[in-house]
């Protein structure tokens, strides 16, 4: 009997340890996580040749820049170890635990930054997360490979971006099945697609085109589908002198960033993602800004008069701010 019982024992634990040279898969995110997607492609010519991101559209840095908005620290290098540190404390000071780096596939030059970004946010003790980003030649097996190079440098969530444009549901369930190890979020409203394709959630990202109210009817699906749900909040959307896009979320000194936080914890989500720190092209960005002179007859926008506040603190009005609705979410998310 003593014998036959070990047996079992022993089978019971093949049967749930992962099988040789495979990673389990990652907890599911604690309640509360709070991630937000991070830009490593901005470049200085002392550094790094070139104003890269900076000078795009026809725009002459370092005065000049492509954005509505004008960075607290002027154009920067996205390799540049002390602004890192400080803008991943940044981060961490905010409340936030999971930064999503944008990646754009193997030997891109946000492949290349990956590690050393990677090193400054687990130094700031943030986690860090991939944004699988649809670059050219994306197919199912190139994100295979991708997701599993990647987590030899220990990400193993990836939130894969506009996943359904070219791959189709049952291409990413095939490699969820060979596929040990690694968490995936799909970005889309339509959560029969992410659960076919056997993702382990969603998030929406765009804040142009998903709003608060939105959040509810998207998270109650997922539950109903057994997957996390990251709704995405955002302080606004302004692509005018970056890409000529001529619509338009006008942040309304913080109230559109509100009224998104609550439309999210009214949905009452298992993650919130915040975009973005510093896509500054598309105007999301919550990273401080500053009032800049005038350049070739253009008056940048500034987060003045948000909240009420004026000169030196409205710099970091969204960074403030996004502290305050974090630890709402984490009481929010201690009291279920």
């Amino acid at each position: 009997m003593a014998t036959r019982t070990l047996t079992l024992l022993a089978l019971a634990c093949l049967l749930v340890a992962p099988a040789a040279g495979f990673a389990p898969d990652p907890a599911p995110p604690r309640p509360g996580l709070t991630s937000i997607f991070y830009y490593p492609w901005y470049g200085v010519p002392e550094r790094d040749g070139s104003y890269g991101h900076w000078a795009g559209n026809g725009h002459e840095p370092p005065f000049d820049v492509s954005s509505s908005y004008y960075p607290a620290r002027g154009p920067y290098s996205s390799t540049d170890r002390g602004v890192l540190r400080t803008q991943m404390a940044e981060i961490a000071a905010a409340g936030i635990d999971e930064v999503v780096v944008s990646w754009w596939g193997w030997g891109s030059l946000e492949d290349a930054r990956l590690p050393t970004i990677a090193r400054a946010a687990r130094a700031a003790g943030l986690e860090v997360a991939v944004h699988l980003e649809p670059y050219l030649g994306r197919t199912a097996a190139t994100a295979e490979a991708d997701m599993t190079h990647l987590l030899t440098l220990g990400i193993s969530t990836f939130y894969v971006y506009e996943p359904f444009a070219e791959i189709p549901p049952a291409d990413w369930a095939a490699v969820r099945r060979r596929l040990a190890g690694v968490r995936l979020l799909a970005q889309t409203p339509t959560v029969g697609l992410a659960a076919a394709g056997r993702f382990d959630g969603v998030y929406t990202y765009d804040v142009r085109l998903h709003d608060g109210a939105s959040f509810t009817r998207l998270c109650n699906q997922a539950r109903v589908a057994g997957l996390s749900c990251s709704p995405s909040v955002g302080p606004g959307y302004d692509a005018r002198r970056s890409l000529g896009d001529p619509r338009l979320k006008s942040r309304r000194a913080g109230a559109t960033y509100d009224a998104m936080w609550r439309g999210a914890l009214a949905a009452r989500p298992s993650a919130i993602s915040i975009t973005s720190y510093n896509e500054w092209q598309e105007g999301t960005q919550i990273e401080s800004a500053r009032t800049a002179p005038s350049t070739h007859g253009f008056t940048y926008e500034s987060y003045r008069g948000a909240w009420g506040l004026r000169g030196k603190a409205a710099e970091r009005a969204y960074l403030e701010r996004t502290a305050h609705w974090t630890r709402v979410f984490s009481i929010q998310a201690v009291a279920r």
